[in-house]
């Protein structure tokens, strides 16, 4: 592992990398507010050595036995997370289509011309909008637990979030008292267990919090990204022609499963994979055995 800071255009981010820099790339993608420690290091370490221990690379669905057994996979703060560039609270000084070009500016930065991405939530719709406005630097793309960036017209109405994920919006819990490392850790395994599934893992989800407490230069900022604004897209759905996976939770609270099916719908060739007892989270460790395999055939070389 490698932990680096990378200059882009108003801002460093604090990336990591795994793996061999000769294999193919996967570059991670969070959600809103989200540090790349919710990418845990096992799983990143996972998709780096080919597989999960004791896999093969024969098993994985789409390998091939003669190219890259494993992936150079990356893992980055957004801005205002972890140890990236940050704002005070309440005054961010970028907006939403920094956050949506910062993937671009990183694989600048680090001399890779095209990657494959998976995004979470936001940053699954960030790996949209970087396949529709920048196609030639995306060579796949994994979609998790998120939703159509364009939506068709004439498509279907997709349901809203469940009465009490839309309550986390609607009555917000109280902020922690920043001051207390101990109250931000629990106020960040709250705010996981409300959109997570029935196989929640608090264990592990305690240990990112603190991870994620004790990394970040200012926990708090990351509430700025629902501060900022984006311009509209140029282009829609029907111009993604890589392969595209599409992985969703069946007990997302947040973008229930029907989200992930126009998803997998509106770009033509995507594939839907439904996640028992999956919510609205990162990929739990009880889902790794699908995630990991499914990822690499969808970033094997062709």
């Amino acid at each position: 592992m490698t932990e680096t800071l990378v200059d882009v255009p108003g801002a460093s981010l604090c990336a990591e990398t795994f793996g061999d820099p000769a294999d193919p790339t996967i570059l991670l993608i969070g959600g809103i507010g989200g540090p790349m420690d919710w990418w845990h290091e096992d799983f990143c370490q996972a998709l780096a050595d080919g597989g999960p221990p004791g896999s093969t690379t024969e098993s994985q669905p789409g390998s091939t036995t003669d190219g890259p057994t494993g992936r150079y996979v990356i893992r980055y703060d957004h801005r205002d997370t972890g140890r990236s560039r940050t704002d005070p609270p309440g005054a961010p000084s970028y907006t939403g289509d920094d956050l949506a070009l910062d993937p671009v500016r990183l694989l600048d930065a680090l001399g890779i011309g095209r990657a494959h991405l998976a995004g979470v939530s936001m940053g699954g719709g960030i790996a949209q909008q970087t396949a529709i406005e920048h196609p030639h630097r995306v060579a796949s793309l994994t979609l998790m637990s998120t939703s159509p960036v364009v939506r068709d017209p004439g498509g279907p109405d997709l349901p809203g979030p469940t009465p009490e994920a839309a309550a986390q919006f609607h009555s917000p819990p109280p902020d922690p008292d920043w001051s207390d490392p101990d109250d931000v850790v629990r106020s960040i395994v709250a705010a996981e267990r409300a959109f997570a599934g029935p196989g929640y893992d608090e264990t592990d989800t305690l240990a990112t919090a603190r991870s994620i407490v004790r990394r970040s230069i200012d926990p708090a900022a990351a509430a700025n990204h629902f501060l900022v604004g984006s311009s509209p897209l140029h282009g829609t759905l029907a111009d993604v022609s890589v392969p595209t996976l599409v992985l969703h939770g069946d007990a997302d609270p947040l973008f229930p499963p029907e989200h992930g099916a126009a998803l997998a719908a509106a770009i033509d060739g995507a594939r839907l994979v439904l996640l028992p007892g999956v919510g609205h989270q990162y990929p739990p460790r009880t889902a790794w055995a699908v995630v990991v395999p499914e990822m690499l055939a969808i970033s094997a070389p062709a």
